[in-house]
């Protein structure tokens, strides 16, 4: 399987190097990644909330391996709050945030991950709009879940994300299912190994309709990560047979992929989301859109060979 070769891929100094230099990267890079700045995507808001599309931005990187690097990350999201404060867009587009990138991972890095990102959720709630924490790999979400529930006893509407590949998830499903809450499920795209997580497509496909049926069956509000067609059906039968209405749930899907897709969700009626990132340290976050799906990295290769 290609998708662990090219996680591992992400990882490595050398292949960031060889990536970066190739003179097709930054082409294919921009249809995921349409910008490095607040000012480059502020056009592409405009654009999708146009088009009755809803949004959720991220801003990308991270190795975070400084206390000031993470502090610089909680001034860029601030500074992405003030433009959305600015454009009035509040209501349309939230933020997605890598705990990571907030310093997690250094000495004392829950005190100072919750201590960055807290500013970040009060500020998006003074505008209308909301924060979720991102999931990343499986040894870092005793933390996640922890800041997670610490922050919804001031700002209840913030919401987490859940992977369908963890064994552990169907029991955090349920644990989140409840008034109020916000959870995003996807399959998953870090490398991890058989102790905690499906290996196999079709067993992480299973295991998703089983989270999605309890969140759908639960009280909270489903947001659906996905781009895959059977599961988005899935997704609308288990919230009809749930009694959900349309704005009960809703879709989110990358920006660069099945751009189509979204349209058609959101001229049906449905919430549709897209997932944006901007910002300069992308390479991490095209690996695994590469990992992810083999048509994407059949795209990347194809124009390596006809551009390059």
């Amino acid at each position: 399987m290609l998708g662990p070769v090219i996680l591992a891929a992400s990882r490595s100094d050398r292949m960031r190097r060889l990536i970066s230099a190739a003179p097709v990267t930054k082409q294919v890079v921009d249809r995921f990644i349409p910008g490095e700045t607040v000012d480059d995507v502020v056009p592409i808001i405009a654009e999708l909330t146009a088009k009755g599309l809803q949004l959720t931005m991220d801003v990308v990187g991270e190795d975070i391996t400084t206390p000031e690097q993470a502090a610089a990350a909680r001034d860029a999201y601030l500074a992405l709050v003030d433009h959305l404060g600015e454009l009035a867009l509040g209501e349309r587009v939230e933020m997605s945030v890598k705990l990571s990138m907030f310093g997690q991972a250094l000495p004392g890095g829950h005190e100072l991950a919750l201590a960055n990102v807290r500013p970040v959720v009060e500020a998006a709630a003074a505008i209308g709009t909301t924060v979720t924490l991102d999931a990343e790999d499986h040894t870092t979400l005793d933390s996640m879940f922890a800041i997670h529930e610490e922050l919804r006893k001031d700002f209840p509407q913030t919401g987490c994300v859940i992977q369908a590949y963890l064994f552990r998830t169907e029991a955090d499903a349920r644990r989140l299912a409840e008034a109020g809450s916000r959870v995003r499920l996807v399959k998953g795209a870090y490398k991890e190994p058989a102790e905690v997580a499906y290996q196999q497509k079709h067993e992480i496909d299973k295991a998703y309709v089983r989270v999605l049926k309890t969140l759908m069956e639960g009280d909270g509000y489903p947001m659906i990560g996905s781009h895959d067609p059977r599961l988005i059906s899935i997704a609308q039968e288990l919230a009809h047979r749930a009694g959900r209405k349309l704005d009960e749930y809703e879709f989110q899907m990358l920006y660069g992929i099945r751009g189509e897709e979204h349209l058609r969700l959101a001229a049906e009626g449905h919430r549709m989301r897209v997932y944006t990132a901007y910002g300069t340290d992308w390479y991490g976050y095209f690996m695994r859109r590469l990992a992810e799906k083999p048509a994407n990295l059949q795209f990347f290769v194809r124009s390596m060979i006809t551009k390059g």
